[in-house]
């Protein structure tokens, strides 16, 4: 078992005493960590603002230090950070490595933003009132952040939020889910390792309900918050004079064309997407759309995928579906799928649980109106549904109050374009399932998935703002 203290503005505190860290498959404490109290929480928000003037005039080549720096230490470090992902979220081993990978790409990429800042050049000599003048427009920290994060990937989605800030020059707070708080914490020490200045950063371990004053505090200019949609967009009119940026839940939908290739390949990529991390993931697939002339033959080689998937022990090597990350997300997932039978679905493979594992499932001929089609199930549950033609298919994928990422097997490059036209998403892919993502590409979604967009660049854009110089005049 590990000890921590919280992070807060350069330095270790205690807080206001421990809090046991348990694992979500067998209930052992692994770590004990310092829980941030009001006064911790209060003083994290004003080093952000004390700290905010000499950060933003750090200069660039510095912050570009500090995030290579941090990059190299977390490669040294890197089976200590996987396997503190593995213990806390339950995260089968191989795809917490898997995950530490991702965050070193992370802060490269920021670290690449950070060595070229974005500046504008504007020709105005094309208007008379702008005759013999140059516009100049370059971007400036829009001031403290504060960074509410998830329980399914504490380490990389932690960077999505402060890799930027670095980058920007924003003093950042964060406030890690309360089940996996301490990759945020080993981060902060890499981060504080490499040069970075004392109150550009705090980490603060506490319950949600508790971080309400930090999310009401008006010194913070931007509220960057990944989680389910209830939360998100209860956090979206909170503030008046500031930015609110949501990366929230799916129901992800991928679809499966005639000429969609091997069947058998892409029912393994489906069910890899479907089941991986016990479906704890925004973009895992939940949706599995098949034109009708192929529908048999992928559901047989879909069953036979599902079936083959490995569940258990996080530990394990060869684990892909491990636990759900607490017993009332069992309970949920398994009550939502009992619903989805009794009301006339079919249950192809599943259905077997052992404390917080549930062995994969896969559902077909579900009414639509059934929560495991019309909400985010964030559990090791697909479902398959036949299309007849493209257009309906498309019409399926749009069916949902979600819009994070699509999937669709074609080689049609005619289709992809018409999907990139009609689906009200925020990413395609083609070729490959809804659950792709490559760290530097800008992501985020529409309609209750979110607003604004994550990725290095992206997310710089939103923790800075334009400033205008006019050159030329008399």
């Amino acid at each position: 078992m590990t000890v921590r203290k919280l992070f807060l503005a350069g330095s270790w505190s205690d807080g206001e005493g421990a809090r046991p860290v348990r694992s979500p498959f067998d209930g052992a404490v692994v770590a004990e960590v310092a829980r941030a109290g009001e006064d911790d929480r209060a003083r994290a928000a004003e080093a952000a603002q004390v700290a905010a003037p000499a950060l933003a005039a750090l200069p660039a080549h510095e912050r570009v230090q500090i995030l290579e720096t941090a990059c190299a230490h977390l490669a040294r470090r890197h089976d200590e950070v996987a396997d503190s992902i593995a213990r806390e979220a339950g995260k089968p081993l191989a795809l917490a490595r898997v995950e530490a990978t991702r965050c070193r790409d992370t802060l490269a990429a920021a670290a690449r933003v950070a060595r070229s800042p974005e500046v504008e050049a504007l020709d105005l000599s094309g208007y008379a009132s702008g005759a013999g003048r140059l516009g100049l427009v370059r971007r400036v920290p829009i001031g403290p952040v504060l960074a509410i994060t998830p329980f399914n990937f504490p380490l990389n989605l932690v960077a999505h939020k402060v890799a930027p800030a670095v980058a920007a020059g924003c003093p950042i707070v964060v406030k890690p889910a309360s089940q996996t708080p301490s990759p945020a914490l080993l981060l902060a020490e890499m981060l504080q390792e490499s040069g970075l200045p004392d109150g550009a950063l705090s980490v603060l371990p506490c319950p949600g309900a508790e971080a309400a004053a930090l999310v009401g505090d008006e010194r913070f200019r931007l509220v960057t918050f990944t989680g389910s949609d209830v939360v998100g967009w209860g956090l979206e009119g909170t503030g008046k004079r500031r930015r609110v940026t949501l990366e929230l839940g799916g129901n992800a939908a991928v679809m499966v064309e005639p000429d969609a290739g091997d069947l058998e390949t892409v029912a393994k990529k489906i069910a890899g997407a479907a089941y991986g991390y016990a479906g704890q993931s925004c973009i895992s697939v939940q949706r599995v759309l098949v034109h009708r002339s192929v529908y048999d033959e992928l559901r047989e080689a879909l069953v036979a995928a599902t079936r083959a998937i490995s569940f258990g022990d996080p530990l394990a090597s060869d684990t892909v579906c491990g636990p759900l990350i607490s017993a009332g997300d069992a309970d949920r997932v398994a009550a939502w799928v009992d619903a989805a039978v009794e009301a006339g679905g079919r249950l192809l493979v599943g259905g077997g649980r052992d404390g917080n594992v549930l062995a994969p499932v896969l559902l077909e001929n579900v009414p639509k109106e059934q929560e495991v089609v019309q909400n985010e199930v964030f559990g090791p549950v697909a479902v398959l549904a036949a299309y007849d033609d493209y257009e309906a298919g498309l019409a399926m994928v749009n069916d949902s109050r979600y819009g994070l990422q699509a999937g669709i097997f074609t080689q049609d490059v005619s289709k992809v374009r018409r999907a990139w036209d009609v689906l009200e998403v925020g990413g395609i892919i083609q070729g490959d399932v809804p659950s792709w993502r490559c760290d530097p590409m800008p992501y985020g979604g529409v309609k209750n998935s979110g607003m604004g967009r994550e990725g290095p660049a992206y997310t710089v854009r939103e923790m800075t703002e334009e400033r205008l110089l006019v050159l030329g005049g008399a």
